[in-house]
């Protein structure tokens, strides 16, 4: 497993224009982290393929691999213009990740319109992802589907999609170490075999009753499900990031690194 570190985690930095993605880059590099999650919430305005590259080359530079990024979507929407253009726009992130030579996309899969059957939701969102896929391939870009609440709210959910969608090997889950809030140890144990990207929050619990993640049960979590990857924190507790991040990629690069 290889340590990496999500650019949402310093999100108050990087909207507020205290830190830029290069300077970002810079500050992985620092840490002697091997890679660098890029999200693209992030991105500057009006970005070009040449601002990809410049990304690319900065991290190849300094050591650091782009491990990923994560976009923001919604599939969970029935048929017509407004499912189609989440669709284009995953599309056109693909292309965008391959030139900045991310191996893998992070996505998400919405929340249930008001009305909506379950069993149509999860159809929606499986269909929309078979959709993108064929773009994914020509990218050579996986597509994982983050645990994100939503309809992705249980582990059942997240391998019902998985199940519609069928094998692909450019598809699988974005494993959120933080977004199961019921046994959540035992409901990632159960989607990690689906794992092709893995973000680790310090915290696991539902709000109001967070505790410290147990990395040892994560990695544990992990290698029995045969797990070879990117493992990226993304840090959202209320401490200093500054200061709170250093010290948590130490620990992970304890835990995580041997295997």
């Amino acid at each position: 497993m290889n340590l990496s570190l999500a650019a949402y985690s310093m999100r108050k930095e990087l909207t507020s224009g205290q830190m830029n993605l290069f300077q970002f880059i810079d500050w992985c590099a620092e840490m002697d982290l091997p890679g660098t999650e890029l999200t693209t919430y992030y991105f500057e305005d009006g970005f070009d393929a040449a601002y990809l590259r410049r990304l690319k080359l900065h991290a190849f530079r300094n050591g650091v691999t782009v491990s990923g990024t994560a976009i923001r979507n919604d599939f969970c929407l029935p048929p017509g213009a407004e499912r189609d253009a989440e669709v284009a726009s995953v599309k056109r992130w693909l292309e965008y990740a391959a030139e900045l030579g991310a191996p893998h996309v992070r996505i998400f899969a919405g929340s249930l319109p008001k009305g909506a059957q379950r069993e149509d939701g999860i159809q929606w969102v499986a269909d929309a992802i078979q959709e993108v896929l064929p773009k994914a391939e020509e990218c050579g870009v996986v597509v994982g589907l983050e645990n994100h609440g939503g309809i992705t709210a249980r582990a059942q959910d997240v391998l019902d999609i998985c199940k519609v969608v069928g094998e692909h090997p450019w598809f699988g889950v974005n494993l959120d170490t933080g977004n199961f809030h019921t046994n959540p140890y035992e409901e990632l144990a159960a989607v990690a075999p689906l794992a092709v990207n893995v973000q680790i929050k310090v915290e696991v619990g539902s709000r109001g009753s967070k505790e410290p993640t147990d990395l040892i049960r994560i990695r544990d979590i992990l290698t029995g499900a045969n797990y070879k990857g990117w493992v990226a924190l993304e840090y959202e507790a209320e401490a200093d990031p500054r200061s709170s991040i250093p010290r948590y990629i130490r620990q992970m690069k304890d835990v995580f690194e041997p295997c």
